[in-house]
């Protein structure tokens, strides 16, 4: 295809290409014959794209003079002015001669005056109609009439003078550097300008001969492209123009959700077509979203900011969440919340003042941390929090966070009512007490309570063939938002509708050549599915950017480290004496070099651990050898031995083993010894 259009359409540098064309022929179809790769594969710096492939086809819809690239003759290097650079210009000298006035002519700015003239030198005789001139002579174009020029004669010994000149004169004539001055924009104004050499004027540089060329910025379109790229011309790719053989072809411009419900009302409704669906089970879990996949005709009827509620299931197998419209039509009826902290019982009465528990677990009082004792079925009623001081073990007090709460006694009891203090950082089980058996609306809710709160769908919505709500023990109400959607309908049945939110569903869609499938202006009437199922991502990503953070609970108060002490050293029922503890390796292998004292049996005795005495006539009676991993009762044991011990500890059964046999044969045999 690339080799056909070459045929038909000459190959140009892209620079040279748009150098030539004119603004008003724009719109161009070009194809990209031999395309630029950056290094990296970066595709855009700075707003401009850099790259291009081979084949790519571009649609150039405006061109704007950018900058200038000015090429050294004599040394080949470039550099780039800025178009507004005040510096100004001479023509250089050329050497290639023009053979008529007429394209010498041509080079006179479009938008000079005749202040700025044109000087040019011939080197053959040039017969006029009344005057002879010599043989170089010097002519500065003055202005041009119809199909003659006036100019001023001067050099080479005639005397000054006007005489008009034939466009069609034929010779050999070269433009002279005169003293004519120009600004980048005047040359590049002109296309004949731009084939002249030139140098600064009263600069460093005035010694260099110039190439100027001009460097554009474009503006064009990419199939399948959502932004206008922008690109110099000074981009190193070779084109061609096939605007003749692709006056059909249609540039697709994709549009996000976001693009679309920024578009203005009068763009609905509309049919697009998906041209990259979404990511399946993402944040979403509806029956309408496999089905949004590349290729599939969408009937767009329109966008709107909808109010919806964010819904979870409790107490449930397998927990749901729901994103429901306030369209919804079912209505609900308030469930008791669980509260399995004072801490959260503090969150829930900062929302809802007056907020009347009742203890589900019962809680001992600890007096010496001012723990208070609850009850099972005592009611509470919240009063508020304050600064209380509470015992932190001894004599010392605290100043701690408590919620005040009043103890509800009974009618027929006659009590007054008592406050207690719970600090924040107690644990507790208590379950919300409600006297509200009314149904509600779910706009309602939102408006008369303050979320989150449990509600039970009592009643279906009639527009909906299958409820999701409906059935659950217990629904929770976690929150409220406002979601940017999109009113939307698959082609084959416009009046089935749902709501795509356009800022959580990532997919393109393009405007489709297939028409509204309902007679001109008798739309259908639409049926919205107003609960749309969700994943727990999408309840997670709501809680973070929804709600604000709360504060974690207080932490309990450290306990007074003499306390701790005091405990400790009442749990220690003996410490062993200094003469005991004294006894290391090294002291009894001294002492058994040297024979003991006879004193030495009875505090040895004393200090060793307290076994029964045994008759020496008789031989030890031993414990029955019981089987492994067998359970047998202990009651053998002297009490204060440390199997007495860990039996006590362990319901007064251990698992016996042969090992343990063994050790008590020679704690015997040793206190038989001393």
């Amino acid at each position: 295809m690339i080799h056909s259009m070459m045929a038909a359409s000459s190959v140009l540098p892209l620079q040279q290409y748009i150098a030539s064309l004119n603004s008003t022929c724009l719109p161009r179809i070009l194809q990209v014959c031999s395309g630029v790769y950056f290094q990296g594969s970066i595709y855009e710096i700075s707003g401009n794209e850099v790259c291009f492939s081979t084949g790519d086809v571009i649609k150039v819809t405006g061109i704007e003079l950018l900058s200038v690239c000015c090429k050294d003759v004599s040394s080949d290097e470039k550099f780039e002015l800025p178009i507004n650079h005040t510096g100004l210009f001479k023509i250089s000298p050329e050497v290639t001669p023009y053979s008529t006035v007429e394209e010498l002519v041509k080079l006179r700015p479009v938008d000079l005056e005749s202040c700025l003239p044109v000087t040019f030198t011939s080197r053959n005789k040039m017969t006029l109609e009344d005057v002879t001139l010599r043989e170089g002579a010097v002519l500065t174009l003055l202005s041009v009439e119809d199909d003659r020029c006036r100019c001023h004669i001067r050099g080479n010994g005639e005397a000054s003078a006007e005489v008009y000149v034939s466009l069609a004169t034929r010779g050999e004539f070269y433009m002279c550097g005169g003293e004519e001055r120009f600004t980048l924009r005047e040359i590049m104004a002109s296309p004949c300008l731009r084939l002249q050499r030139f140098h600064f004027v009263n600069t460093a540089m005035w010694q260099q001969t110039l190439v100027l060329s001009p460097v554009y910025q474009i503006c064009a379109v990419m199939n399948l492209r959502k932004n206008v790229l922008r690109f110099p011309s000074s981009l190193e790719v070779d084109v061609v123009d096939i605007t003749d053989m692709c006056k059909e072809v249609n540039f697709v411009s994709p549009l996000s959700l976001a693009d679309v419900h920024s578009l203005t009302d009068e763009f609905f409704p509309v049919v697009v077509e998906v041209l990259e669906g979404p990511e399946t089970g993402a944040l979403f879990n509806c029956r309408w979203l496999p089905h949004l996949q590349k290729g599939t005709l969408l009937v767009f009827h329109g966008k709107r900011t909808s109010a919806m509620t964010v819904m979870s299931s409790l107490k449930s197998r397998k927990s749901q969440y729901f994103l429901v419209s306030k369209q919804y039509g079912g209505q609900f009826r308030r469930r008791p919340r669980g509260f399995d902290s004072v801490y959260e019982l503090y969150v829930a009465s900062m929302q809802a003042p007056g907020l009347k528990v009742s203890v589900t677990r019962n809680c001992e009082e600890v007096e010496e941390e001012g723990l208070p004792g609850l009850s099972v079925g005592e009611q509470l009623e919240v009063v508020g929090c304050q600064k209380v001081l509470l015992p932190c073990g001894g004599t010392e007090r605290q100043s701690v966070d408590a919620l005040v709460c009043q103890r509800l006694q009974d009618v027929d009891e006659g009590d007054e009512d008592e406050d207690v203090f719970l600090p924040l950082y107690m644990q507790g089980h208590f379950v919300e007490v409600l006297s509200d058996n009314k149904k509600y609306k779910l706009e309602d809710l939102g408006r008369m309570f303050k979320l989150p709160l449990n509600v039970k769908a009592v009643s279906r919505d009639p527009e909906l063939e299958v409820d999701p709500l409906v059935g659950f023990p217990c629904l929770r109400v976690e929150g409220a938002t406002l979601e940017p959607t999109i009113l939307a309908s698959f082609l084959h049945s416009p009046e089935l509708c749902f709501e795509i939110p356009a800022q959580r569903i990532s997919m393109s869609v393009c405007q489709s050549q297939h028409g509204l499938p309902w007679p001109v202006e008798q739309p259908p009437e639409c049926h919205v599915e107003c609960v749309t199922e969700v994943t727990d991502r999408f309840l997670h990503q709501f809680l973070k950017d929804a709600m604000t953070r709360d504060e974690p609970p207080p932490r309990p108060p450290k306990r007074n480290q003499f306390e701790s002490t005091t405990r400790l050293a009442k749990a220690s029922q003996s410490t062993p004496s200094q003469e005991f503890s004294s006894l290391t390796l090294r002291s009894r292998s001294e002492s058994c070099s040297v024979p003991p004292p006879p004193a030495r049996q009875a505090t040895l005795t004393d200090r060793l651990l307290p076994i029964t005495p045994l008759k020496h006539s008789a031989p030890p009676t031993l414990p029955a050898r019981a089987a492994p991993k067998t359970y047998v009762r202990v009651g053998t044991h002297v009490k204060g031995s440390p199997w007495t011990s860990a039996a006590e500890h362990s319901d007064d059964y251990e698992e016996v083993e042969d090992m343990l046999a063994v050790m008590v044969k020679e704690t015997q045999e040793s206190a038989a010894f001393y």
